[in-house]
This record gives structure tokens, C-alpha cells and sequence, in this order.
């Protein structure tokens, strides 16, 4: 199960989720803006393969969600058409 916290709480609690292991889904008055997905680089890691494991983590919660890629984008795009 993911953790949902709102934005205000987020912020506030920001160092808090950096040291946490599972995405944290984002919320603003009900309803997901966006999802935390903290990738812990080690020293000899580089950022390449941190953003590969963030992608590999977003996979999984894609999949685990039943949410291919282009509905993900698609949501995205209307989301950002709105503001």
C-alpha cells in the first residue's frame, strides 16, 4: 500500500520521505499530484542509474496499478492543460 500525504505535509516532513524506501503519492485536496520516489544514490552510484532505478520503481507502480504509460502521460498532459 502506498502512503499518501498532502502537499503542506510533505514539505514540512521533506527530509523525513528523502530517507524513506517507498514512493509516497502526493496529494492536494483529494485527489494525486504527483509521486515521491526516493532513489538513495550510494557514492560509486551515478545519477544515470539512480534515474534508472526511480523509472524501474514507476514501472512497478504502473503495473501494480493497472496504468500503462500513455494513460499516465495522457493525464499529465490534461492536468497541465488545466492550469
Amino acid at each position: 500500500m502506498l502512503q499518501k500525504v498532502n502537499v503542506q505535509e510533505f514539505s514540512d516532513n521533506f527530509a523525513k520521505y528523502l530517507s524513506t524506501n517507498s514512493p509516497i503519492v502526493v496529494i492536494r485536496h483529494g485527489k494525486t499530484v504527483g509521486y515521491f520516489f526516493p532513489t538513495h544514490q550510494e557514492p560509486e552510484k551515478t545519477e544515470l542509474e539512480a534515474l534508472k532505478s526511480a523509472a524501474a520503481k514507476l514501472d512497478t507502480l504502473l503495473q501494480e496499478n493497472g496504468i500503462s504509460e500513455d494513460e499516465l502521460v495522457s493525464e499529465f498532459r490534461q492536468l497541465r492543460q488545466k492550469k
